[in-house]
Formats: structure tokens, C-alpha cells, sequence
């Protein structure tokens, strides 16, 4: 199963270049099965850019998380510590299998209704054909 995950522009371009190789979440997936990310980087950019695969998902206390991944966050420490400032616990994403579209596309080109999501939206298979990611 895919998600789509929004992720701010200066973040994307640190996972397509491989020095950002997890993306962290205050939330993540309620369903099993996730294996792919389609990447869709918000304004101004506003496109669907890329993918990667999930190799897995690292849950715990952000002081954990941190030390775990801080050698590819792609991230300064400061702005994981905001990022997850009060949460009790987080959820580093780990990227694998990276793939960069020839052809970014706004969601207003395709033909299902889909509107950027605030955090993740579940994609259907109508979604992946629409995408043309079968």
C-alpha cells in the first residue's frame, strides 16, 4: 500500500540528493502494510515529485530517535527538538529506493479529486493507476 506524505520543498530536495534519509513524523500510519511514500512537496512548489520506499519505521522517545538517526536527519538537532518539542514519543521514517519523477505534477492534473494533505492520505489503486505507479 502507498501513502501520500507532504513534505516541505527544502526537505525533499535533502532526500532526492541522499543527505536526508529519514523523514520524522509526530504521527504515522494506522495501517499495516505501508511500503511506499509518494512524495508531494508543498508550496510554493506544490508538486508530486518522487517516491521512496520504506525500509522501516523507528518508534520511540524522540531523545532515542535522535540519537538513532542523527547522522542522516538531513536535519539540525535544534530543529528535530522544536519539531517534537512535548511529544511523548515520534517516529523516524527510514528512506530507501529513492526515485525522482521526470515529470513533477500538480494534483489539479489528474483526474481524481485529491487535495494536499496536511500530514498523509492512503492511496488507492485508483490512485496509483492515475499516478501511472503501477
Amino acid at each position: 500500500m502507498h501513502v501520500l506524505l507532504s513534505i516541505k520543498p527544502e526537505f525533499v530536495e535533502k532526500i532526492f540528493s541522499g543527505e536526508k534519509k529519514f523523514e520524522y513524523r509526530k504521527v504515522i500510519f494506522r495501517r499495516s502494510g505501508i511500503t511506499k511514500v509518494i512524495i508531494y512537496s508543498t508550496l510554493p512548489e506544490g508538486k508530486i515529485v518522487g517516491e521512496f520506499s520504506i525500509d522501516r519505521i523507528i518508534k520511540g522517545v524522540p531523545r532515542d530517535i535522535w540519537k538513532k538517526t542523527k547522522n542522516d536527519s538531513g536535519i539540525k538537532k535544534d530543529f528535530f527538538k522544536q519539531y517534537f518539542n512535548g511529544r511523548p514519543e515520534g517516529y523516524a521514517i527510514k528512506i530507501s529506493d529513492v526515485k525522482k519523477y521526470e515529470r513533477p505534477f500538480k494534483l489539479n492534473e489528474i483526474k481524481i479529486k485529491v487535495t494536499a494533505p496536511q500530514s498523509f492520505m492512503y492511496l488507492s489503486n485508483e490512485h496509483i493507476k492515475e499516478f501511472k505507479m503501477e
